[in-house]
């Protein structure tokens, strides 16, 4: 008897020995295995559980259509579907407990889109040639997804790659025996936020809201965790949002690799999910420390938060495009959107004697921002700092008038 089953996918014809590997260590931990071919032209040495034409076929084509195709591009594309739709259908019976995925940029881009594919909660791992590149951006990773990189793995079995292969396959068995679904018994909110040094209102937003009966989901917004916010957003995972940091949509626009993809703003209001918005942080522009700062930003004062983290300032010309993407972007939603002004300020560095003081920054900030709110939001202008007791009263009572009217779900039974 096995307690948990992991799907191992990846392609048998090139990486057979190194594939079989993984599955014989995690049957020796005790666990299940189902085998997935995504090749293209070769073979497995031994039958899979579900063959490469199976996987083609459940992605809408077939193995020939793939090689017709003459392009890996499209071949990959349709071996992704297939594993996706498998996965899927997999896990929806109950079938697996877990992934893992073997390859270099090819199975690793396929190996992303299965992760997406997949709900949060099922143990996702990935081991890859190019785990941790500047290839594989934000938007491409889903929320819980592991990562391990395949040293020099790349052509057949050595001691180096077996221990990366071996401590994966030990993960993705100690994960699906650990795991706890992410089903939560109460309402969740989904809000965004920075450390409170600089955005404090979570310190009292957060009991608040769990005083209400919901459970609270904090995403630091700085890349990955607006992009695990816009996915699991993406997937209903929240009954509303309070999305008070924005500084990610401003970093996109930036060229700052410290983003979380093109849906920024978009998602919960795609899916219909209630969103109270305030413009947090938005003055600020994130660089990873190891970036070269683009030419446009040179001559401004560069803060260095630490080894990761360097921070400049936009200018007021730039403040108001970034106003306007975040109006557009909120105003396309089809749930109730509230937009919160708060017009003394938007993140504490930004106070009289703070690094970041700049009133006529602000005030161009501000003046466009209320300019540009797009008819279907509702907004309100706040004579106060986001960080101030009034902000998050504001947001509080926002919220009490959605769940007295329906709008949101109570949090208590």
């Amino acid at each position: 008897m096995t307690d948990k089953t992991i799907l191992v996918i990846g392609t048998y014809d090139t990486k057979n020995a190194e594939l079989e590997f993984l599955a014989q260590k995690i049957r020796g931990l005790g666990g299940g295995v189902l085998t997935l071919d995504v090749s293209v032209l070769g073979d497995p040495e031994q039958p899979t559980d579900f063959s490469k034409h199976k996987v083609a076929s459940a992605g809408g084509s077939s193995i020939q259509a793939a090689v017709d195709s003459g392009s890996e591009h499209v071949a990959m594309n349709i071996m992704s579907a297939g594993a996706c739709a498998l996965a899927q259908e997999l896990h929806g019976n109950g079938g697996i407990d877990g992934v893992i995925i073997l390859g270099g940029t090819m199975g690793t881009d396929l190996a992303l889109d299965v992760c997406q594919a997949l709900p949060v909660g099922l143990p996702k791992y990935v081991v890859s040639t190019v785990s941790f590149s500047a290839l594989i951006p934000a938007e491409r990773l889903s929320p819980d997804i592991q990562m391990i990189l395949w040293a020099g793995g790349l052509y057949g079995l050595n001691s180096i790659c077996r221990s990366s292969l071996a401590q994966a396959a030990g993960a993705v068995l100690g994960a699906a025996r650990a795991a706890e679904p992410a089903v939560s018994g109460r309402p969740v909110i989904g809000v965004t936020s920075l450390g409170t040094s600089c955005l404090k209102y979570i310190k009292t937003l957060k009991p608040e809201l769990e005083q209400r009966g919901y459970e609270v989901a904090v995403f630091h917004a700085m890349g990955m965790g607006g992009m695990a916010f816009e996915q699991i957003a993406a997937q209903n995972g929240f009954v509303c949002v309070m999305d008070f940091a924005g500084c990610e949509l401003g970093n996109l626009m930036a060229g700052s690799v410290v983003n979380a993809g093109r849906d920024r703003h978009l998602s919960a209001g795609r899916a219909g999910i209630p969103q109270i918005v305030a413009p947090g942080c938005m003055d600020l522009i994130d660089f990873a420390g190891w970036q070269d700062i683009p030419a446009q930003f040179e001559g401004r004062p560069i803060h260095t938060h630490n080894k990761l983290v360097k921070n400049t300032f936009y200018t007021a010309e730039e403040r108001r495009g970034i106003a306007r993407e975040l109006n557009q972007r909120i105003g396309e939603s089809k749930a109730p959107t509230h937009l919160i002004i708060p017009k003394g300020g938007i993140e504490e560095w930004d106070r009289p004697g703070g690094d970041c003081h700049d009133p006529e920054g602000l005030d161009a900030f501000i003046t466009e921002l209320s300019a540009t709110v797009a008819p279907a939001v509702q907004a309100t202008e706040l004579e106060a700092h986001i960080n101030d007791p009034a902000f998050t009263q504001t947001a509080l009572e926002i919220l009490d008038r959605w769940v007295a009217v329906g709008t949101v779900p109570s949090g208590k039974a």
